[in-house]
């Protein structure tokens, strides 16, 4: 079975959002789109538009917070700041190395939230958030 492909307006909450990137360095905020990017389609392929939708707005939410803490800890290094972000949002992944390269802790980082993305998508599925069959 092929799935269509994404329309646009999918990614509108992605593209039109500055918050997502800013005080990113360029690999950084490459990484943390296209990751953005990777989880709508995969979404879309799965959920229907009402759930996709909510979805998509959910992880740009999620990404937004990552991004702060990229820019805290790395940046800033904020680290204080850095962590009560992540104890407020919940990040499960551990706290990086104070002198880590912003591209590998936004990388360590994205591999975990895809794990998560992952598990959170199988479980809507479970629970009835499927495409209707013929779509």
């Amino acid at each position: 079975m092929t799935s269509a492909a994404a329309p646009l307006s999918l990614f509108s909450p992605i593209l039109d959002d500055d918050l997502l990137t800013r005080g990113l360095g360029d690999a950084e905020a490459r990484a943390m789109i296209e990751w953005l990017v990777e989880c709508s389609e995969a979404n879309h392929a799965r959920l229907p538009a009402g759930v996709c939708a909510g979805e998509v707005a959910r992880l740009c939410h999620r990404a937004r917070a990552i991004s702060r803490f990229v820019y805290l800890w790395c940046y800033q290094q904020l680290h204080g700041a850095a962590c009560q972000l992540a104890a407020t949002e919940r990040f499960r992944w551990p706290l990086p190395a104070a002198d880590t390269d912003p591209y590998e802790v936004m990388n360590v980082i994205l591999e975990w939230e895809s794990v998560d993305a992952g598990q959170r998508l199988k479980s809507l599925e479970r629970i009835g958030c499927r495409m209707p069959q013929g779509s």
